[in-house]
């Protein structure tokens, strides 16, 4: 087997045992759960990956790259700090209640209080996205674009936590708040942090 290939392999069993975590939850995935969700024996899995659990954190890192290293690479190119912190607030909500990336950030949730690993994995994460959201608000205050009403790192951190909140109530199926309705939610805050409209294209 190429080298290629065993990346590749390895990269397959990594969405595999995602699908298996959302299936069964972090704490009650098994190793035949990840094999049957991957199409092969639990033998093969063990190939790639003797420890499971080294598996599992893989797939929850990889599930995490959406919402800072995929942000970060949307915005890259904006010079508008208003358009940036748009974009990036849109792009940090669950696309529906069924959204594989966010159910498996709930599941990882869950499970943090009991795991090390886990728990430092999503302290990471909150800690990234705070960093995203203080350079925009920073940038935005030194243009002149915004006017921040509390300390940049104030405002990021509870960016982040709206974010965290209105994303567990859109996949709790919380019958008027989807999407839409929760990045709004989100913009009128911001709105108000950087006494800027925010405006968002029709």
């Amino acid at each position: 087997m190429t080298r290629k290939k065993r990346a590749d392999r390895r990269l397959d069993l990594i969405a595999a045992a995602h699908r298996a975590i959302i299936r069964h939850g972090t704490e009650g995935v098994h190793l035949n759960h990840v094999a049957e969700e991957a199409g092969l024996t639990s033998g093969a899995v063990l190939y790639h990956y003797p420890d499971l659990g080294e598996l599992l954190v893989e797939a929850h890192h990889a599930g995490m790259e959406r919402f800072y290293e995929q942000r970060l690479k949307r915005i890259s190119g904006m010079r508008d700090p208003a358009e940036k912190l748009v974009v990036t607030i849109r792009s940090g909500l669950p696309h529906g209640p069924d959204d594989p990336d966010v159910r498996l950030l709930n599941e990882l949730g869950g499970a943090a209080p009991r795991n090390r690993m886990y728990a430092l994995l999503l302290t990471t994460l909150y800690d990234r996205q705070v960093s995203m959201y203080q350079s925009i608000l920073e940038t935005g205050a030194a243009l002149g674009t915004f006017t921040l009403s509390d300390d940049s790192l104030v405002v990021a951190r509870n960016l982040v936590a709206l974010e965290d909140a209105y994303g567990y109530r859109i996949t709790a199926r919380h019958p008027v708040i989807g999407p839409e309705e929760a990045a709004e939610l989100l913009l009128a805050y911001a709105r108000n942090a950087t006494n800027n409209p925010l405006k968002t294209p029709h």
